[in-house]
């Protein structure tokens, strides 16, 4: 599976786990609408419980209420359009008493009135019929009933019941969707910054791979000069030349491991493993690299276990991989010494290169392989590098199934294995 598809499945799998989330928290809302329903229920029939025992009895707010559905004013001095309207209130006062005491504190309209509706009264408040009104009648026994020779029933109606329910919830309901917000946020975020890293990233490889390419044309022009003169050179010239055109190898080398750096960024199989034995190349680039040090004034010694090391590899990489750590082992030295073993160990190829240089710090270890990442320090400034070799040698190790492993000890030296999977012959 390549880059872009990983990176689509893993978008794909941020969005349904997103989606999920939504769903689940729907559920949860749905059930919590349907929990706060039944307290409402089971309060209001509390409350129902309390109205009718309260209106049971013949007292003032009954005596009041009897007088006005009679429409009788002779016990006071008062219209009957006067006492009716006293009644509502009274008995809005009444039952919003009884509702606060039960937990209900949402608004609410009445209408008490007889089967047959002979006898009639209406709250101070009416709803418009635009709202969705549900309704829960109470019937009434006792004085009333018995004053008027009549069933009373007295009918609670309220609006938007799910609206109120919603309003209970919200102390657990607004945080999640606040969460689930965030998260989105923070995922547009992360994808447009991805994606803009990527635009970077793009830019800067045709970039690189544009400069390389034109970089090609002279070290070609070096390369041919130096075959002409070889043609004509005296001995005593032949060993410069000689170092020039490995020199000029070297570059074509490095122009190359940048190209190829871009390809296996991009996924792309540029990698096509052999089953090769890779004694002979080791040892004559361990011979390559000794030539180049003595005339360096460094010291190098390598020691090679006897037998085959057949892995399945490309050989181009995987020397380019070798020459950039015996290239970092030789920069960071005064007195360069740098040794490599190869031996066979656990069914793998193990390469170790260790030096006597300046050493790596904890902290600069972990990041060492990144991409253009580089130790901070006098040093830095004056050798020069991108930061990418030891990149290239994580990628190439990494594509040969194996993995890289450094040890380094500040003002000691480093120790640089490389542990490739051999093949079974």
């Amino acid at each position: 599976m390549n880059m872009f598809k990983k990176r689509n499945l893993y978008i794909a799998l941020l969005f349904i786990s997103l989606l999920g989330l939504a769903f689940v928290q729907y559920q949860y809302l749905k059930i919590g609408l349907n929990l706060a329903k039944l307290q409402f229920n089971s309060n209001l029939g509390k409350v129902s419980g309390d109205i009718a025992y309260g209106l049971q009895s013949k007292n003032q707010l009954t005596f009041l209420l009897g007088s006005a559905l009679k429409r009788d004013a002779s016990y006071f001095t008062l219209s009957v359009d006067s006492i009716q309207d006293a009644s509502s209130y009274y008995l809005n006062d009444y039952i919003t008493e009884k509702l606060v005491n039960n937990g209900i504190d949402t608004d609410f309209s009445y209408t008490l009135h007889t089967k047959d509706s002979a006898f009639y009264l209406q709250s101070p408040k009416k709803f418009n019929a635009k709202y969705n009104v549900e309704s829960y009648p109470i019937e009434l026994n006792g004085y009333l009933s018995q004053l008027l020779g009549k069933r009373l029933v007295l009918e609670l109606h309220f609006k938007n019941l799910n609206t109120y329910f919603l309003s209970k919830l919200n102390s657990y309901t607004l945080p999640s969707f606040l969460f689930i917000l965030g998260i989105c946020i923070a995922v547009v975020w992360v994808l447009r910054t991805f994606y803009w890293q990527r635009r970077v990233i793009t830019t800067t490889n045709e970039f690189i791979n544009n400069l390389t390419h034109e970089l090609k044309t002279p070290v070609f022009s070096i390369g041919l000069a130096t075959k002409i003169l070889d043609e004509t050179a005296e001995e005593n010239q032949k060993p410069v030349l000689g170092m020039i055109r490995q020199q000029v190898k070297r570059l074509s080398v490095h122009i190359d491991k940048v190209l190829e750096l871009g390809s296996l960024e991009a996924e792309k199989k540029v990698l096509k493993l052999e089953k090769v034995d890779f004694r002979p190349y080791l040892i004559n680039l361990c011979k390559e690299f000794s030539t180049l040090v003595t005339i360096e004034k460094a010291t190098f010694h390598y020691r090679i276990q006897d037998g085959k090391f057949v892995v399945n590899t490309e050989v181009f990489h995987l020397e380019n991989a070798i020459n950039n750590i015996l290239d970092n082992a030789k920069k960071y030295a005064d007195h360069p010494v740098i040794q490599l073993n190869a031996s066979v160990k656990n069914n793998a190829l193990v390469i170790e290169v260790l030096d006597n240089g300046r050493g790596i710090p904890i902290n600069d270890q972990k990041k060492i392989f990144l991409k253009y990442y580089r130790v901070t320090g006098k040093e830095s400034s004056v050798i020069k590098g991108y930061g990418l070799g030891l990149s290239y040698v994580k990628k190439v190790v990494e594509k040969h199934k194996g993995k890289v492993v450094m040890e380094s000890v500040v003002g000691k030296g480093t120790k640089v294995t490389l542990l490739i999977p051999l093949c079974n012959e």
